[in-house]
């Protein structure tokens, strides 16, 4: 046995049980999320042929309330969090977006009563993040938080995928009237499930008796130690997130948030155009799950590789090597802008598709490297007692984001009806440049890591 395996085996390896059942959560968090975008061509089919008959509008009208509700409640959700634990708050997260997720099957055709659910399982979905973003710190050391949260991050797109395969599944096993019901039940129950789990082999590092003593050390090893009393009790005191506001380092978050989060939501949410349609992008069933597939592997990826980044084996501060990395990772989006291009029929023939799907895939994982490291970054500058809270800040910054880029997405397609491929040019553009431009604006907000002292 090497001496790297003699160390590894003794450190322990727990902490990685603890990112596997986040990986599950976040799997079944997006799962759920997505099963109404697998219904949304038979909820838009006319009432003859069995659908709902509604149209683009009224189901971006219920993805809409979700996606604000959403992000109204995470700032409370991680508020909620800092107050009660990741563990009680994660699995109260969890019950009551699977509840609401069953109950979607009861609403019928009715648009208002859709709206009334997603709106409250979107109020159950906003506790996934800042929940584990808080474990995620609370579990490891800084230098395994990136890879930590891009391998619980990448559940995003594998509940994507198996939502891909599942929701189709459902509508021929069971028919269409029963199985888009069938598709909210099953998918939700499936949450219950989980928490068998959770319960049996989650508790802090502090009150986990599967942790041995030596990994436990390792999990704090890059922790301030506490001198006396008052600095624990200080150290344990809740912090009011109003005052989190005051500082820099949170208005960094909030922007890094807000300006890319909407890109996922442009990237994920159905809104790229499927083939046949003169936009030269295809995104059929078969590409989307490709695209899924895809996604987690390369986040996983260059996660990894930040944490074993050069900079940080020298010594260089985790901050400054953070940010660098990022900055490598914002300029990959631009290879977006190329997206027509190779998706063009014309110019590439069959393989159009292929290409497309490269450069989408290129422009998506960079997104999703992009946001382990902007969760990372949160529990670099921040003390642990302040992390859900200010995850919760930027998840509802997100969400503010998605909800902005959903409606400008609609208003484009609109506004260029019969140009649409200068509607997605014009995606494209944004989706390529936004996220150098959010890199600066951070930089501009935090030049250096200061720690913060008076919490």
């Amino acid at each position: 046995m090497s001496k790297k395996n003699e160390v590894v085996k003794k450190i322990g390896r727990y902490r990685w049980v603890i990112a596997t059942l986040l990986l599950f959560a976040t799997t079944i968090n997006y799962m759920d999320r997505q099963v109404i975008s697998y219904l949304k061509e038979f909820f838009c089919s006319p009432v003859a042929s069995g659908g709902f008959g509604w149209t683009n509008t009224d189901f971006a009208f219920i993805t809409a309330f979700f996606t604000g509700f959403y992000a109204g409640m995470t700032i409370i959700a991680g508020w909620m969090i800092d107050k009660i634990g990741t563990k009680l708050g994660l699995a109260l997260s969890l019950i009551i977006w699977s509840i609401f997720g069953i109950l979607n099957a009861l609403a019928g055709s009715v648009i208002a009563v859709h709206v009334a659910i997603r709106s409250l399982f979107g109020v159950g979905e906003a506790g996934n993040f800042p929940a584990s973003i808080k474990t995620v710190a609370e579990w490891f050391p800084k230098k395994e938080r990136a890879l930590a949260t891009g391998i619980f991050n990448s559940g995003s797109n594998l509940g994507a995928m198996v939502a891909a395969l599942f929701v189709p599944w459902c509508m021929v096993i069971f028919g269409d009237q029963l199985g888009w019901k069938m598709a909210f039940v099953i998918t939700g129950a499936i949450g219950f499930l989980w928490l068998i789990f959770w319960f049996i082999f989650y508790e802090s590092p502090s009150k986990q008796k599967r942790l041995s003593k030596e990994e436990y050390e390792y999990i704090h090893s890059d922790d301030i130690v506490l001198t006396n009393q008052a600095e624990i009790d200080q150290d344990k005191a809740k912090v009011p997130w109003l005052k989190l506001l005051s500082y820099r380092q949170t208005w960094a978050v909030f922007v890094g948030k807000f300006m890319t989060d909407g890109i996922w939501w442009f990237y994920g949410s159905g809104y790229l155009p499927k083939a046949g349609e003169k936009f030269y992008v295809v995104t059929d069933s078969g590409n989307h799950i490709r695209l899924e597939c895809v996604f987690p592997m390369i986040s996983i990826a260059k996660c990894r590789a930040i944490d074993k980044t050069k900079g940080l084996k020298k010594g260089m501060p985790v901050y400054k090597a953070r940010m660098t990395t990022m900055f490598l990772i914002a300029l990959f989006p631009l290879t977006v802008l190329s997206t027509q291009y190779f998706g063009s029929v014309e110019h590439f023939g069959t393989y159009a598709s292929s290409l497309a799907v490269a450069v989408i895939c290129i422009g998506a994982a960079a997104h999703q490297a992009w946001s382990a490291n902007m969760f990372t970054t949160v529990s670099d500058m921040f003390p642990k007692k302040a992390i859900g809270s200010v995850t919760g800040i930027g998840a509802m910054a997100g969400g503010i984001g998605g909800v902005l880029v959903q409606l400008l997405v609609g208003h484009l397609t609109d506004f260029y009806v019969a140009t649409p491929k200068v509607a997605y040019g014009i995606m494209f553009m944004v989706c390529s440049f936004t996220y150098i431009t959010t890199w600066f604006l951070m930089k501009l907000l935090v030049p250096s890591h200061k720690p913060i002292t008076d919490l």
